[in-house]
């Protein structure tokens, strides 16, 4: 963890926000390899918390998810990560459904309008539990359908992100992945609403900090869209009853 923020610091970066993929209780013995370990929550917490004391004079460190709306599970979820000190969460939706029961990975081709309707409505309910920060790679969803089914059902999430005012993030990997048509047009909406967002790095190394190409391309993008750019986000408490 601390290569990560030596690396922010050598790039100029004031503040630093980590979002591990988040640790999920299921039901069983099911492990997804892409998330934490329960067990290891408590590392994670105490490394950052010690980096965040160690190198407050030169960067703003913040202890943050990764994590999907499952319902059902997510109650669960915010209980286990207010347990320990948490700064955000911020809402990355991989799967339909839940992983470990029947969902499908949203960033495989599918021509099936029913995930992308699963997708559209995981992403809105999550979205309008006032928790999340903001929405990573909201284009994730790999709809290969028609444009006009696409659109009509995605602008229900840009409609979530302005009425309570989460931003919308344009994510580097995708961007070195190159945007096709869909996920061009899906900006396109979201400036034609005066959609928030914010760059992330999504870094899963620490040298995917370091601004590059890709970091041009998505100030371009974001201006190409008339997208309202956000320098940084407004942390949201990420603690609900009931959920």
């Amino acid at each position: 963890i601390e290569e990560y923020v030596k690396t922010a610091v050598a790039a100029g970066y004031k503040i630093l926000g980590f979002a591990d993929h988040t640790p999920y209780r299921f039901p069983g013995n099911y492990y997804n390899s892409i998330r934490m370990r329960t067990e290891n929550q408590k590392i994670y917490v105490e490394e950052i918390e010690r980096l965040k004391e160690k190198y407050k004079d030169i960067i703003q460190i913040y202890l943050g998810y990764e994590a999907e709306y499952y319902p059902g599970l997510f109650g669960d979820l915010l209980e286990l990560l207010n347990s320990y000190p948490c700064d955000y969460i911020i809402l990355g939706q991989h799967f339909t459904k839940n992983e470990y029961d029947g969902g499908v990975y949203v960033g495989e081709s599918t021509y099936d309008i029913q995930i992308l309707k699963q997708y559209v409505s995981q992403v809105c309910e999550g979205t309008r539990l006032g928790v999340f920060t903001y929405i990573a790679h909201p284009d994730l969803i790999n709809y290969r359908g028609p444009i006009g089914e696409y659109l009509s059902h995605m602008e229900k999430i840009i409609i979530a992100s302005v009425e309570t005012d989460t931003p919308l993030e344009l994510n580097i990997p995708r961007i070195w992945n190159s945007f096709d048509k869909p996920q061009e047009e899906f900006f396109k909406m979201a400036g034609k609403y005066g959609c928030k967002a914010i760059i992330g790095a999504d870094a899963h190394s620490p040298e995917k900090l370091i601004p590059g190409e890709e970091y041009e391309k998505a100030l371009e993008i974001a201006e190409k869209y008339s997208l309202n750019l956000l320098e940084t986000v407004n942390l949201k408490t990420p603690y609900i009853s009931g959920a």
